[in-house]
């Protein structure tokens, strides 16, 4: 999977967050891994610093070939 956006509301942190793991681009969209393909298997994680929680959700992504 690659460009891999999310929905994010009006994500924000307290904390930084590296945005080549996680960033908005706008509200209610977000991009994971700096849109560079995730292999099978593995996975991204982040952590944020907020006084509440963001439901996260996959609104978009491209499917790739495995080389």
């Amino acid at each position: 999977m690659a460009h891999i956006h999310l929905t994010c509301g009006a994500f924000s942190s307290a904390r930084l967050v590296n945005p080549r793991i996680f960033r908005r681009l706008r509200v209610n969209d977000c991009l994971l891994n700096d849109g560079r393909p995730i292999p099978s298997g593995s996975s991204v994680s982040f952590q944020y610093a907020n006084s509440f929680s963001y439901p996260l959700a996959v609104s978009n992504a491209s499917c790739i070939r495995s080389s």
